[in-house]
């Protein structure tokens, strides 16, 4: 059967001159067009691998011969918990097919291993996060307090501060702050009137699917003359405690930089075109960042939420090619990342820059 030929892609501008005023967004989403084409076989086929896999993995933490098996499976079983929740993040942003009910099922389906709650996680990332983007008091993803709102806290919850912030403690913020707080049955009265029924729904499917994951290893302990408690700790507890520090790393190093901008007026916030300036671009080494579904191309998802994950690294590559010296891009290092979780602690919005807890301006590294 003849198959007409694929549409040419326009060509693209050259590229912007660093002190050149940034395009518009529209403008910019526009070079990308082209490369934010879904597939739907692609999507089902990835996350097919990712449950599959998954399975594998906590099949293994019980069946393995030794117990450092049982635990590289466990350890492995929450890395992939995080590739899944890629896909799910994909899906609830409507980029993972080009259908809207199937993005909602596979989202969902994605989310399970996470306990990830579908409609409250759309809320609050695509909603607050992606609509306000580092907006002190409306976007609330690692918001940095001011010296003054430090100060003002009570003991303990400066305690936790300086766990977050000490680079130790990104995956107990994300499970406290985010998955606990506002994932997981969030009370009513601090949502107003964003609350709907489809949250609670939500929240009960990933219970029931936690409570069937449990009941399995329990099952599969006594089948097997094994301490119940080993087993859960290594099928359940490990795999989750791993996937809270993996996603809470993720998120820090995705938006928090000594080159990072935070904003707490709304005007002087869209003025700095923040879907840019706001994100990070960090590079691994040996295809790292391939093996995390590309999340890690973050500047490229930002300016266009459309976009796949199969086609953020082409698509991240043309804003770096078109809008040099714009786009903070950063080779990890574990030097670089608690350089980094020294220097921003608090955030002093006068200044524009970010402070240690006594106030003190940080330099940016290089």
């Amino acid at each position: 059967m003849y198959r007409s030929p694929a549409p040419a892609r326009p060509e693209l501008p050259a590229p912007l001159a660093p002190q050149a005023p940034l395009p518009h967004r529209k403008t910019i989403r526009s070079w990308l067009v082209p490369i934010a084409q879904r597939s739907t076989l692609r999507a089902c086929v990835l996350l097919a691998f990712d449950l599959v896999l998954f399975a594998a993995l906590v099949v293994g933490t019980v069946l393995m011969p030794a117990w450092w098996l049982q635990l590289a499976c466990a350890l492995a079983a929450g890395f992939v918990v995080g590739r899944l929740f890629v896909i799910g993040h994909d899906a609830c942003h409507q980029s993972l097919t080009p259908h809207r009910r199937l993005n909602r099922w596979l989202g969902r389906i994605a989310f399970l291993p996470s306990l990830t709650a579908y409609s409250l996680w759309d809320m609050g990332h695509n909603v607050v996060h992606h609509g306000f983007t580092n907006l002190k008091g409306v976007d609330f993803v690692w918001a940095p307090a001011t010296q003054a709102e430090y100060r003002a806290m009570p003991p303990l919850r400066r305690l936790c501060e300086r766990i977050y912030r000490s680079g130790w403690g990104p995956g107990l913020y994300y499970m406290v702050e985010i998955w606990w707080k506002k994932m997981m049955f969030p009370r009513r009265s601090g949502m107003g009137n964003s609350y709907r029924p489809v949250f609670t729904r939500d929240c009960l499917l990933v219970t029931g699917f936690a409570a069937l994951w449990i009941a399995a290893l329990v099952a599969a302990a006594l089948a097997t003359d094994q301490a119940v408690w080993l087993v859960l700790l290594l099928g359940f507890g490990v795999p989750m405690v791993f996937w809270f520090h993996m996603m809470g790393f993720v998120i820090y190093g995705h938006h928090t930089h000594v080159k990072v901008k935070w904003h707490d007026d709304k005007a002087a916030w869209q003025r700095a075109q923040p879907f840019v300036s706001t994100t990070v671009h960090l590079t691994f080494p040996l295809q790292i960042g391939a093996l995390i579904h590309h999340i890690m191309e973050h500047t490229a998802h930002h300016v266009d939420m459309s976009i796949p994950l199969y086609k953020l690294k082409e698509a991240q590559a043309v804003l770096e090619q078109l809008l040099p010296e714009r786009i903070i891009v950063q080779r990890f290092s574990w030097r670089w990342y608690f350089a980094t979780a020294r220097a921003c602690k608090l955030y002093d919005f006068s200044r524009q820059c970010w402070t240690d807890f006594q106030g003190r301006p940080t330099l940016e590294m290089a």
